[in-house]
């Protein structure tokens, strides 16, 4: 049956490719063309747009499609009080490497707030009669990457003192979210789902991490971030292992990390990646807590090729020898553009799969 609390049997990620519109409105900010109040203006009606449009296609849920911000990360860590620098070259996906920003702590981690994208929320909140969405990094995205080389060792020799700080950041940043209203958060964690890599764990350790405990700390992490929220506010978490331009930079089953995603991290659901055989099968879901939902990604965003019915319908069937198909959803694998730049579909296209989620979960659980 469907459900009335997220998540919901037809649900999405989050990030939606950004409008030629938007992107024109932003080169020209870049510029100094137009003010920051101009550059807001279209994207508020933007945003605006695509709520109808999420709403229209049936979701109980919308969000603003990470209309406001560059990166699904830097952006928000930018707001916890990181600063900008460039980094001597950007992150290797399959055959691409990003943009060279990034995110650093030189200084004392010293939240304050409030965040900027809670304006970003009660905005979304406003203008829809849907569940507003959140989304936001995990923050392992304030280590995981480029690791020591973005924390201040002169102001934290201690990594740990580095983590409590960064956890206390979050949990007040979260804070400010649920007073706000919001009670349907998403933390994205590619760092967690990127250590199911073998290769990825390797670099870890040449580095000089422990990537045990680096699954370990990511997940109390995550933990100190949410703690004393609301009873209603619902927290999931997406794991995804890349998604920039369509490409990707891991691959490996959840197995991996299976016990502390399960048994560690205090969330209500999980947003799995697995519309190909990089994220393995399904036999991880049999650790799935009664209680917890599993949100199968099933539905590829890299691509504007559109799955069949018999095909997810099959691949829920499969799932579901490993845990109720109660506790199961369907959702993309991923956003439509994690970053600005977008993954290689039409607008199109993404809408076909998200009328598609619709459609599919409907016929799966009524």
């Amino acid at each position: 049956m469907q459900r009335q609390t997220p998540p919901y049997r037809a649900d999405h990620v989050g990030s939606l490719l950004r409008p030629p519109a938007l992107k024109a409105a932003r080169e020209q900010r870049a510029k100094g063309a137009i003010t920051a109040a101009q550059l807001k203006e279209v994207e508020d009606r933007e945003i605006a747009r695509v709520v109808k449009k999420q709403e229209e296609l049936g979701l109980r849920l919308v969000t603003d499609g990470e209309f406001r911000r560059s990166w699904w990360h830097l952006d928000f860590l930018w707001g916890l009080g990181a600063e900008r620098y460039i980094m001597d070259q950007g992150v290797q996906f399959a055959g691409v490497t990003t943009r060279p920003e990034a995110a650093r702590f030189a200084n004392k981690i010293d939240y304050a707030g409030p965040h900027p994208m809670v304006e970003h929320f009660k905005f979304l909140a406003a203008h829809t009669k849907a569940t507003p969405k959140m989304t936001i990094p995990a923050p392992s995205a304030a280590y995981g990457r480029p690791g020591r080389k973005q924390v201040g060792i002169g102001v934290y020799p201690d990594l740990d003192l580095f983590f409590a700080d960064l956890g206390r950041a979050y949990n007040k940043a979260i804070r400010e979210f649920a007073a706000a209203g919001c009670r349907y958060l998403q933390l994205d964690e590619v760092m967690l789902a990127m250590l199911c890599d073998p290769a990825y764990r390797r670099q870890m350790a040449d580095r000089g991490d422990d990537p045990e405990k680096l699954a370990t700390t990511y997940a109390d992490l995550i933990n100190t971030a949410i703690a004393g929220l609301p009873a209603d506010m619902v927290v999931t978490m997406h794991l995804c292992r890349g998604n920039y331009r369509s490409t990707f930079m891991g691959a490996g089953a959840y197995d991996t990390v299976e016990d502390v995603l399960f048994d560690r991290i205090k969330i209500n659901g999980y947003f799995m990646e697995y519309d190909t055989a990089r994220a393995g099968g399904f036999e991880p879901l049999r650790k799935l807590p009664k209680g917890k939902l599993a949100v199968l990604g099933l539905v590829t965003t890299k691509s504007g090729t559109l799955e069949t019915k018999d095909t997810i319908k099959r691949r829920i069937d499969e799932a579901a020898k490993f845990t109720s198909l109660d506790q199961l959803c369907l959702s993309g694998q991923c956003g439509f553009a994690s970053t600005e730049e977008g993954n290689t579909l039409t607008e199109d296209e993404q809408w076909a799969k998200l009328g598609f989620i619709v459609e599919t979960a409907a016929d799966v659980w009524g």
